[in-house]
């Protein structure tokens, strides 16, 4: 099977034995490096993951045989199906892609591998990156570590972190005025999921800054649909004639949300 076409076929498209295959390069030492990478990338994916996939995963991971960058990739490709089952649960067997026997192991070996020196630092920063998608007890204080560690990669986990972990307003607001572009776009993320009204004026701004990162501006789009919903309306009103059609996409998006938010307040007030 040719990974690199996969890579570049959506995944609704996939053959049915994709996940197969995946799998036979996961547990197979012997292949090329840039195909263990690619198969554990694609082995996240929500069309083909499941526990034995889930399973090949964690055991790259835990390898300490294997690279860094091997063992990065395995343990990202880990995030989302953890985040799916965090926000999902196990009560319908149709919305179940691990098992909660599965998460729970899977969540216990990134925490012990997260806690062990050994480790090396790119792997551990990886770890906490995907584990954060299903928060737990821990993640507060490891990602306050993260933060505070002076080297921008930590930093740069930590903010990534804030967006699936409560309790970092103020960090985030110090974030959102850092030079670095990748610690910035987390912040606005953050700031966003979190809701943080101080943040307004500053991702607001970026909103409808014409000369903003794209990406950036993607994101603070998404944003202050969160932040302050009824004020957002008009904002993003004035965007959907704009030229560029992933920013005309994006307001739409996030003015489903606003409404959204608006009616829920409109309801409340009303009781």
């Amino acid at each position: 099977m040719d990974l690199k076409l996969l890579k570049e076929t959506p995944p609704w498209e996939w053959p049915k034995d994709t996940g197969t295959a995946v799998l036979a390069i996961l547990r197979d030492d012997h292949a090329e490096e840039p195909d263990r990478r690619l198969a554990a990338e694609l082995a996240g994916d929500f069309t083909v993951i499941n526990n034995d996939l889930a399973a090949a995963l964690l055991a790259i991971v835990s390898s300490g045989a294997a690279t860094v960058e091997l063992r990065s990739t395995a343990a990202i490709a880990l995030g989302p199906a953890l985040e799916h089952a965090d926000t999902m649960g196990f009560d319908d067997a149709d919305d179940v892609l691990l098992s909660e026997e599965t998460v729970v192991r899977v969540q216990r070996t990134l925490h012990g591998l997260f806690t062990d020196a050994e480790v090396p630092e790119g792997v551990r920063r990886r770890i906490l990156e995907a584990s954060v998608r299903a928060p737990q007890n821990w993640h507060q204080d490891a990602v306050r570590v993260a933060y505070a560690i002076q080297d921008e990669g930590w930093r740069l986990t930590g903010v990534f972190c804030m967006r699936f972990v409560s309790g970092f307003d103020d960090e985030i607001l110090e974030a959102l005025d850092s030079d670095d572009a990748e610690v910035h776009y987390h912040a606005v993320c953050a700031a966003g999921n979190w809701e943080v009204d101080a943040a307004w004026s500053h991702i607001a701004n970026l909103v409808t800054s014409d000369d903003a990162d794209k990406s950036l501006r993607l994101a603070a789009i998404e944003a202050i649909a969160s932040i302050r919903p009824q004020q957002a309306v008009e904002m993003l009103l004035d965007l959907t004639d704009q030229d560029d059609d992933d920013i005309v996409e994006a307001a739409f998006e996030a003015l489903a949300v606003a409404r959204g938010f608006s009616e829920e307040d409109l309801d409340e007030s009303s009781l």
